[in-house]
């Protein structure tokens, strides 16, 4: 007992520091981000960690270029209406495979998963001749189809986990009422799937705000870039320059709103990913 009792603090300030290392690791370079778009120019390559003066030039530089307000505007539209199909077909589909019986459901929910597990580099040139075919290249519309792609099957995945997880006998009970299956599923299980659907929505937004592969393929013109390749084609007086505060002013003002919303929804997306992990 008292070799345990003498281990246990030891044991403890090794854990507080592999703690300690790890957010250090993680936020340092978030931190830095925040600091640089902070620093004049002349002092971007300082070695010291604060800034010895604080201006918001780099701010007013992104916000004056039309082309990063440009493709701000297209990354809401583009990751809000993928993500509102995502859920509205998902949620429909993953409820006819986790409450509906029919033959080879369980095929059709793997088939689903493997849609998941392809890179984006091994379907680029098959979607870009679909795009150029349906006559959706450099357009918003051939965005919101190429990135459901990918957010589709992993909304049905997570959300036929979850309506599989409800107990029947809320189901039971309303077919016994005279509901219908539709009715079932719009007003006894949906509102139950709240935690479900925002953290699938809100993975499927921060995946599509975030993705750069698609839309620096499938877009030419800046009106209809997003923003990750806005911000990976700042450039500065010359060829041999990055205007490195502008990219970091950048930067934080796409990132800061992400961080925000999963603050906001933290309890409700681990409540989402979890629900599924014990049968009800």
């Amino acid at each position: 007992m008292k070799e345990e009792d003498s281990k246990s603090p030891i044991l403890r300030v090794l854990f507080y520091l592999l703690v300690v290392v790890i957010l250090v690791f993680n936020l340092f370079p978030f931190l830095y981000a925040i600091v640089s778009s902070f620093r004049p120019t002349s002092d971007l390559f300082s070695t010291h960690l604060l800034p010895t003066a604080v201006t918001l030039q780099h701010y007013e530089l992104i916000f004056k270029d039309t082309r990063f307000v440009t493709g701000l505007f297209n990354s809401i539209i583009v990751a809000g209406v993928t993500v509102l199909i995502s859920l509205a077909l998902g949620s429909l589909c993953a409820y006819a495979l986790g409450r509906l019986p029919f033959r080879f459901k369980g095929p059709v929910l793997y088939i689903v998963l493997t849609m998941t597990m392809f890179p984006q580099i091994s379907v680029l040139s098959g979607l870009f001749v679909m795009l150029k075919a349906l006559d959706l290249f450099n357009t918003r519309q051939g965005l919101i189809v190429t990135y459901l792609i990918f957010s589709l099957p992993f909304t049905i995945w997570v959300m036929t986990q979850y309506f599989r997880s409800l107990p029947r006998e809320l189901e039971e009970a309303a077919y016994v009422d005279g509901a219908s299956p539709l009715e079932v599923f719009w007003k006894i299980l949906l509102p139950l799937t709240v935690p479900g659907l925002v953290s699938t929505g809100l993975l499927a937004f921060i995946a599509a705000w975030n993705e750069f592969l698609f839309a620096l393929t499938f877009t030419v013109t800046d009106q209809m870039r997003t923003v990750p390749v806005v911000i990976s084609q700042f450039s500065g007086a010359t060829s041999y320059e990055q205007p490195w505060g502008q990219i970091m002013a950048a930067s934080m003002v796409v990132t800061i709103p992400l961080v925000i919303l999963v603050m906001i929804f933290q309890y409700r997306i681990v409540a989402g990913l979890t629900a599924g992990a014990v049968k009800g």
